[in-house]
């Protein structure tokens, strides 16, 4: 069973967060929702509150641990949950060293900001939501009017209306059976 941490903090985009965790977990991965800010009780954009399994460890030794568990690690978008996630030394840390051992790396709408500031578009082609690409840093490729871009181990995706679409594609990228979960979903 592949494992896949979920990185909320406040902001986050709610239908982009339950969309990544469902279709995993439908899919037989092991998903891990850990929160920012030191409680388990995250208020996304829209005023939905998700209650997340972990709180990211305070201990940078305990952060890198717990990231160095996973298969894969996604973020969901949303302005303000991609700034606290970008903001984190932690959560970027994470990513690089994920990145590093190959481990799959994904992010949607705003979040690839936050893959962005890690330097892991450096080099990748990458989509976003409309006008994001904007304000990176201009190391990788904006593909757009596509819903989703697979480059080695980085996926990315554009939105909420996408977003079930986005996390088929990170089970089909561990290997797992996103075929079948999109069918049974009756996702096209």
């Amino acid at each position: 069973m592949k494992r896949v941490l979920v990185y909320l903090a406040p902001g986050f985009e709610e239908l982009e967060a339950v969309s990544i965790v469902d279709v995993l977990r439908r899919g037989g991965a092991e998903v891990l929702v850990v929160a920012l800010g030191g409680t388990k009780d995250v208020e996304g954009a829209h005023g939905i509150r998700v209650g997340a399994d972990a709180v990211l460890p305070d201990d940078p030794a305990e952060a890198a641990a717990l990231a160095a568990s996973a298969d894969a690690i996604a973020l969901p978008g949303g302005m303000g949950g991609m700034r606290a996630l970008r903001a984190s030394p932690a959560v970027l840390d994470a990513l690089r060293a994920a990145a590093a051992r190959g481990a799959i790396v994904a992010a949607v709408c705003a979040a690839p900001a936050v893959l962005d500031a890690a330097g892991l578009l450096a080099g990748r082609r990458f989509c976003c939501y409309p006008g994001i690409e904007r304000s990176l840093s201009g190391a990788g490729t904006y593909v757009p009017d596509v819903p989703i871009v697979v480059d080695g181990n980085v996926v990315t995706g554009t939105g909420p209306g996408t977003a079930a679409l986005f996390a088929a594609e990170i089970l089909r990228t561990l290997g797992g059976p996103a075929d079948d979960v999109a069918a049974a979903m009756l996702l096209r």
